[in-house]
């Protein structure tokens, strides 16, 4: 996984690709059996101490527990006003209300062109009650173009871990960024600018940049089919293709939607994003089955993927 340069890499965060190698050498070592518990997990029960990734959060994952309109973990908000924030325009931070777990990976999401907030807000308890701390912006205009919106995005994830009133909840090295529309564009902005994120994921994104060539950061385009604001052949198909081939990358094309289909309670883009989440910001494989093999379904136009992920 990525690393903010000068950032000592922790062992369970080895690169993905490196991780076979690691598991080969453990069991060589006869030390493959030795149970790692999870950061700050205390009291966690035998579940917990044997867990093989530190950094899951949660219960064992069902379709149904994907699709739910809240997760297992109960959460609180808080309101980030402008006038306390530098960089964008403050917004709200759902949260995980225990830690018993340990800390949380975090995600900004950016709304888009004239909208605030409210407009992505349905997301941040959905995603929160899976085990992140979210925080929903405004920005500082309505009419900030997407890499604005980018460097926004990432203005807030520096705020939730440097001084926002949850920062020791979160770890600094799991975070992520979303947005809908120029949001969205936002979203591939702030990726490129900051390779040490674990994921990405524009909703129906808008942005006049076509190559993403560069991006570094596992992420998931989602598109609508409808769309008539960011038609998929002029956005989201175009930022999924030139995404490099050997990035952990996937397409999810919405059936019969329009552009505003990610603004509203959406089971389809919920429980995609939160495998997706769990699966890069949280290296949580138990949510692999969702995301490999493709998923069908009459929800699902297309979807694209670099499957087996790293």
């Amino acid at each position: 996984m990525h690393h903010p340069p000068g950032t000592p890499a922790r062992p369970s965060l080895l690169p993905r690709a490196l991780r076979p190698l690691l598991a080969l050498a453990l069991t060589a070592a006869g030390l493959a059996a030795l149970p790692v518990a999870p950061a700050g997990a205390g009291d966690g029960g035998p579940a917990a101490a044997l867990a093989a990734n530190p950094y899951e959060r949660g219960p064992a994952p069902t379709t149904a527990s994907i699709e739910a309109t809240r997760g297992p973990f109960a959460i609180a908000q808080t309101t980030v006003s402008a006038s306390s924030v530098s960089g964008f325009r403050g917004g709200t931070i759902y949260y995980p209300t225990s830690t018993a777990e340990g800390m949380f990976g975090a995600v900004a999401i950016s709304p888009g062109f004239t909208a605030g907030q409210s407009a992505v807000s349905w997301l941040g308890p959905r995603l929160a009650s899976q085990g992140f701390v979210v925080i929903t912006i405004d920005t500082l205009s309505v009419y900030d173009q997407p890499a604005s919106r980018g460097t926004q995005l990432l203005a807030a994830l520096d705020y939730l871990t440097t001084t926002s009133t949850v920062r020791t909840r979160i770890d600094r090295n799991r975070l992520a960024v979303m947005g809908h529309s120029m949001g969205g564009g936002g979203s591939l902005s702030a990726a490129n600018a900051r390779p040490a994120l674990q994921a990405a994921i524009p909703l129906t994104g808008w942005h006049s940049t076509k190559n993403w060539s560069t991006v570094r950061v596992p992420t998931l385009v989602i598109g609508a089919e409808n769309d008539t604001v960011a038609p998929v052949s002029s956005h989201s198909e175009p930022f999924y293709t030139s995404l490099p081939a050997t990035l952990d990358k996937a397409y999810l094309e919405l059936n019969a939607a329009g552009h505003s289909a990610p603004t509203s309670s959406n089971v389809t883009v919920a429980k995609y994003s939160i495998s997706w989440l769990k699966r890069f910001v949280d290296d949580d494989t138990r949510y692999e089955q969702f995301l490999c093999p493709a998923p069908r379904g009459t929800a699902i136009e297309e979807y694209r993927d670099t499957c087996p992920h790293s």
